[in-house]
């Protein structure tokens, strides 16, 4: 490590292509570093579709979204790290992703010169995990991104609480006026993979029975026609029960949304990451995947997640292996009645 790095350093370049939950889980680690470092100019590199995410970012962070589609094959990234680093001139580069499309910009850019730190994903002792041969929880995906800019010497700034300030109250012309003793419960019933999802026969048990608490109104979180429609009957059976995929709104809304909400109700996945960064308490439901894996949302409790200890959990990393008993026993045996216990549980500390 070089010696007052963060002194020496101009730009950094920092990359993570993937999922819209895995970007979402770099905000706490990335903006108290942009804050700590206010010499160092930071160029976020990540999909388009994330952009929307990093609201209220410092003012030292530039983030570009990423037409991958722009960059394909083998010469693709070699073309996007030269690019970048021509319009840039960074001096360095914080790999978060590890793939092989950021391994392809790291070797070029390292024959420019730049210092390179890349996340160790810990990849050995996740495969024990999923395996079953070690129970053994491995670090955290926030530690590993924190370790990347420590290598580079980068301070890492205060404990991250919210993309909001504190007493903020986000405006969005999709956030209604709260009124006075009432609870607000978002509810995220959908994942990318099936081994991560609650079955929806199941959460409306649960949805029908929140509907019915006093003073009590519930939005549903999703996306795209297919998700829409899967909500749109619960949203007109109830008259407290509201679909965000039927109203048009960005993460910014979304994020001022969760901002005001008393619990989210997620599945592992991407709206669970969302809550974090907005300091809303959440109640996670698991299957397939396991905190021990290292997702757990930022500052999120063990004590406040919903799962079963089943010899076969965790069988995935990432929930997109298919069932070996091809049932799903590990989300289907989750009662509704424990999802709704755990929630009351929350609202009640």
């Amino acid at each position: 490590m070089a010696k007052n790095s963060s002194d020496i350093l101009k730009t950094v370049l920092i990359t993570r292509f993937s999922a819209l939950g895995d970007v979402a889980m770099t905000i706490p680690i990335v903006y108290p570093v942009c804050k700590a470092n206010p010499k160092v100019n930071f160029v976020f590199a990540t999909r388009k579709m994330a952009q929307g995410l990093f609201v209220n970012c410092p003012g030292n962070l530039i983030v570009l979204g990423i037409d991958l589609d722009d960059y394909k094959g083998i010469s693709g990234p070699v073309k996007l790290a030269s690019n970048l680093h021509h319009r840039y001139d960074f001096d360095a580069m914080a790999d978060l992703h590890d793939v092989i499309r950021t391994k392809l910009m790291v070797s070029t850019l390292k024959l420019k010169g730049v210092r390179v730190a890349t996340i160790d994903k810990g990849r050995k002792e996740k495969r024990q995990l999923t395996s079953g041969k070690s129970r053994q929880p491995v670090l955290s995906t926030h530690a590993r991104y924190k370790a990347v800019f420590g290598e580079l010497g980068l301070k890492l700034g205060e404990e991250f609480t919210s993309i909001f300030a504190p007493g903020e109250n986000p405006k969005s012309p999709i956030v209604p006026a709260k009124e006075e003793g009432y609870r607000w419960i978002a509810i995220a019933p959908f994942s990318q993979h099936k081994g991560k999802e609650y079955p929806l026969e199941q959460m409306k048990l649960v949805i029908a029975e929140m509907s019915r608490w006093e003073k009590c109104y519930l939005f549903l979180m999703g996306g795209g026609k297919k998700e829409r429609d899967l909500l749109d009957p619960i949203m007109k059976r109830y008259s407290n029960v509201l679909s965000l995929p039927h109203i048009k709104h960005s993460f910014a809304d979304e994020l001022a949304l969760l901002s005001r909400c008393d619990v989210v109700l997620t599945m592992d996945s991407a709206n669970m990451h969302l809550a974090s960064l907005v300091g809303a308490p959440v109640v996670s439901v698991w299957g397939a995947t396991h905190p021990s894996c290292g997702f757990l949302g930022w500052h999120q409790a063990l004590r406040d997640t919903v799962q079963l200890d089943l010899d076969c959990r965790p069988c995935s990393v990432f929930g997109n292996k298919k069932c070996r008993y091809r049932d799903y026993h590990c989300m289907k045996d989750i009662s509704p009645e424990l999802i709704l216990d755990k929630v009351k549980t929350v609202l009640e500390r």
